[in-house]
């Protein structure tokens, strides 16, 4: 069992930045894949960043590439997203989710944090 906890999130305004944090629980958090995600109102959750249990396999959907980063510290549980150049569009709830076999699935995720709002206004 793994339970994650978001943190991070708020209001910004277009052009800001702001960096979003999950700390898991569990012993086995280096042995899952990590993903974020976001859900709009009215839209549909969609894949943002994803990273492998060895860090150095990250992927991006096309709408953040070049714009967020998505790392992780195994000694501290964590995974985070540093998000730059912030837009309107991003508004969302942003999810962190841990998976054994990663992707840009969310249906291969089995755990899920409760999420964390991000407003960017114009």
């Amino acid at each position: 069992q793994v339970q994650l906890v978001e943190s991070g999130g708020g209001l910004v305004q277009a052009g800001d930045s702001l960096r979003l944090s999950c700390v898991a629980s569990g012993r086995t958090f280096n042995s899952y894949s990590m993903g974020w995600f976001r859900q709009a109102p009215g839209e549909e959750r969609e894949f943002v960043a994803g990273i492998g249990w060895i860090k150095t396999i990250t992927y991006y959907a096309d709408s953040v590439k070049g714009r967020f980063a998505i790392t992780r510290d195994n000694a501290k549980n964590a995974v985070y997203l540093q998000m730059t150049g912030l837009k309107p569009e991003d508004t969302a709830v942003y999810y962190c989710a841990a998976s054994s076999v990663g992707g840009t699935n969310s249906r291969v995720y089995d755990y899920w944090g409760q999420g964390t709002q991000v407003t960017v206004s114009s």
